[in-house]
């Protein structure tokens, strides 16, 4: 998976995640808080972000 794969597959996790959050019902915040931090720290994904950021940077000083 490519980086920018990881990063898109991460972004619509969290999309569910705060779907989620946004149900207009009793729910356990604190869950719904550690299931999003688990999917945009996982280290496939920080890394991949981080190496989108350099590509990013290097490019825009080109």
């Amino acid at each position: 998976m490519t980086d920018q794969q990881l990063a898109i597959a991460a972004i619509g996790e969290a999309q569910l995640i705060l779907e989620e959050y946004l149900q207009p019902r009793p729910q356990n915040n604190e869950r719904i808080l550690d299931k999003l931090v688990e999917v945009l720290e996982r280290p496939d994904v920080m890394a991949a972000v981080s190496r989108l950021q350099q590509r990013s940077c290097s490019e825009a000083l080109k």
